[in-house]
């Protein structure tokens, strides 16, 4: 075990978890005065997720007024903005083609709204996961530019589709791809192709990098407006308002696990505003099914609509997350957030079944740098959350691939861990020639792949990234924002930490230490969640859980091991809101001896 030194925070050099403690940033060992101590530990939490002291003020209260780009600065925004309002100008049929997760979903169903806005009803297009795949369909776009529509948009896909849209370049429909996923140094033949992360990008553009592909279609909204009102389109008409479109964008955002800071962080914070309105038939229904009664947060999110709009296209009805979140009826949003629910359920017993599966082969990959892991018949929908799952447990990247016997062929998702490029990973080993197909980003990629390519597929990982992930593992700590005794747990103290959000990717929730503690009960709830009562030396005493950590060394030692010892806990504080009274909670992710 090494030697505490100052950078430990309470001297934990090694943690039941076996990671060491330390400091985001500066020191905040605050005992039981956490909550006399708003404004220094507000902006301590803004300074330590690298805000400029100087800049504080604008971080404090993220604004659309002080991150918004001119949208002109991207490349290929004006050309966009001026073939749609040609095309709206005109009455041209204009086709929305979205990808089936939930950034395709919110993407679509902004432009969709921002068009019915405009008095143009546009249709929409999501392919079938299993049937059509990841991207424009080249068969697809020709089958919409014969049925009449002569502009068709794509968001969220479309980067990288050289030979789908050389086709609809050859039946003569323009389209244009709003997209954010990393793009290769040629371009595919479009009318437009606007995406931050094309490799000729202005320093400006390539800033917003970060951005969901709903972070750009909102853009090109605003370069949309902007540019009807210079040909004198709202003279008689009202101008769509642009705001009340970021519970979409929000949505998008989070459920696509984009870094929230920056813009992206403004478009969450008022994003939350416009769903606690609860104004957009659909969204409403969703918070309905999703049992949420307050006020969203941004972990609602990700965790209670994200994945109902995404069950849709996972293991159900591609569309169903469209439709619902531009559906004029009331009650044809109700039933489909039912049904949304309804398949989520179904999901979760699919998901559970092929990571039990996917676990089982781990136990022969323990010198890989990267997971490969593969099976005849895993459902496709699931494979991304499996990965989640499999890099989560191991703190490795993972790549979980469906296999077809019959096509001979597996439809892959992969999951990274921070410091390690998996898209610009799966791009390389595409262009070698081991993948059908494959893109994404640094943190989540997805790929087609010939079956008798899976060795060779996962030897090329191992080696390009074997030496990104040791350093990226080596640096991984447990950091902490602050530290409280017991008696410091308080709501006041949750509300003084979430005034620093919205948290996520990028900027991350704050994490407290609280100790020392004695445990006066530890047990397991659910299938495999620790529960735990904890109390301090002040005399004070609170709840905390562990989710799906039942196996851990730190579960078990809690449980079977705590009698007469004291601990150091550390997570995340929530609001406890099931008794008479609100209470703080700890959200614990790991524990430390304190003697």
């Amino acid at each position: 075990m090494a030697s505490p030194t100052l950078s430990h925070v309470l001297g934990v050099a090694s943690s039941l978890s076996e990671r060491a403690w330390q400091w985001r940033g500066g020191n905040m060992e605050l005992g039981a005065e956490a909550n006399t101590l708003t404004n220094d530990i507000l902006t301590q939490l803004l300074l330590t997720r690298g805000v400029a002291r100087e800049d504080v003020a604008r971080h404090a209260k993220p604004t659309m007024r002080d991150f918004l780009p001119d949208p002109s600065e991207f490349n290929d925004m004006e050309s966009a903005a001026s073939r749609i309002a040609k095309a709206v100008l005109s009455g041209e049929q204009i086709t929305i083609y979205g990808d089936y997760d939930v950034d395709g979903a919110t993407s679509s169903a902004l432009l969709v709204q921002l068009l019915r806005d405009l008095d143009v009803e546009a249709g929409y297009y999501i392919p079938d996961r299993l049937l059509e795949g990841y991207g424009p369909s080249g068969e697809a776009l020709v089958k919409l530019a014969r049925s009449g529509s002569s502009l068709i948009v794509t968001v969220d896909c479309g980067a990288m589709a050289y030979e789908a849209l050389g086709m609809a370049r050859d039946e003569g429909v323009d389209v244009i791809v709003v997209d954010h996923h990393k793009c290769g140094a040629e371009l595919p033949p479009t009318t437009a192709l606007v995406n931050p992360n094309r490799l000729d990008e202005n320093n400006l553009a390539a800033a917003h990098g970060h951005l969901a592909a709903v972070g750009v279609a909102f853009l090109l909204a605003i370069a949309l407006v902007r540019n009807l009102r210079s040909e004198g389109y709202f003279k008689d008409r009202k101008e769509p308002d642009l705001m009340a479109l970021l519970d979409l964008v929000a949505l998008g955002t989070v459920a696509d696990v984009a870094a929230l800071h920056g813009l992206n962080r403004a478009f969450v914070a008022q994003g939350l505003k416009v769903l606690a309105r609860r104004e957009r038939i659909g969204m409403a229904a969703l918070m309905d099914a999703s049992r949420l009664k307050r006020a969203p947060q941004a972990s609602d999110l990700g965790f209670a609509l994200g994945p109902r709009i995404n069950a849709g296209g996972r293991i159900g009805e591609s569309t169903l997350g469209v439709k619902l979140l531009t559906t004029r009826d009331p009650e044809e949003a109700r039933a489909i957030a039912e049904q949304l629910s309804q398949l989520n359920e179904e999901r979760r017993a699919i998901e559970a079944e092929v990571q039990e599966e996917a676990e089982r082969q781990l136990e022969g990959q323990h010198n890989h740098a990267v997971h490969v892991l593969s099976g005849d018949g895993w459902h496709p929908g699931v494979i991304g959350i499996v990965a989640g799952r499999i890099k989560e447990k191991t703190g490795r990247p993972a790549i979980v691939i469906a296999r077809d016997e019959t096509e001979g062929q597996g439809k892959g998702s992969g999951r990274s861990i921070s410091g390690v490029d998996l898209g610009a990973a799966i791009i390389a080993a595409r262009e070698e020639g081991l993948l059908v197909a494959g893109g994404g980003h640094a943190m989540a990629a997805g790929l087609t792949i010939e079956n008798d390519k899976l060795a060779a597929f996962a030897e090329f990982l191992d080696t390009r990234l074997a030496k990104d992930i040791e350093r990226a593992r080596l640096g991984q700590r447990m950091q902490l924002d602050l530290s409280v005794a017991p008696g410091g747990l308080t709501p006041e103290l949750v509300e003084t930490l979430e005034a620093a959000g919205p948290y996520g990717v990028g900027w991350p929730a704050p994490r407290l230490a609280v100790g020392p503690v004695r445990i006066i009960k530890a047990d397991i709830v659910g299938k495999d969640h620790l529960r735990l009562i904890a109390a301090g030396e002040d005399g004070k005493s609170f709840k905390a859980i562990a989710f799906r950590a039942a196996e851990t060394e730190m579960a078990q030692t809690l449980i079977h091991r705590s009698k007469g010892r004291r601990f150091h806990l550390a997570g995340r504080a929530k609001i406890d809101d099931w008794g008479p009274r609100p209470a703080a909670e700890l959200h614990l992710e790991d524990a430390a001896f304190a003697d």
